[in-house]
């Protein structure tokens, strides 16, 4: 498990940008952010051994970005409350840094 609740490093090794801002409702990227975002997007979508992307760090990099848009209020909304709140709890108990 990563250290950071965010890759400091993509696929290829090259820095990443965010702490993310992750926020209830999504948000739009302003104009300073917006293009770094944009880069930190796959190249192409893929799937490898039933997973998109090949790589999880390419995943949980698209995931932030996602999460940025779309917001917390709403992902939660995708599966079991119960699952949310149970890595929500666990992330507390081991002292990892929740991205507010």
């Amino acid at each position: 498990m990563n250290v950071t609740p965010w890759p400091t490093t993509d696929a290829e090794g090259q820095p990443v940008d965010p702490p993310w801002e992750l926020r209830r409702e999504g948000r739009s990227w302003a104009a300073g952010e917006a293009w770094k975002r944009y880069m930190l997007t796959p190249h192409k979508i893929e799937m490898v051994d039933g997973k998109l992307l090949g790589h999880d760090k390419d995943r949980e990099l698209l995931l932030g970005l996602l999460l940025e848009n779309v917001g917390a209020d709403r992902a939660v909304q995708f599966g079991n409350l119960e699952i949310w709140r149970e890595a929500v709890a666990s992330a507390s108990r081991s002292g990892t840094e929740v991205v507010r």
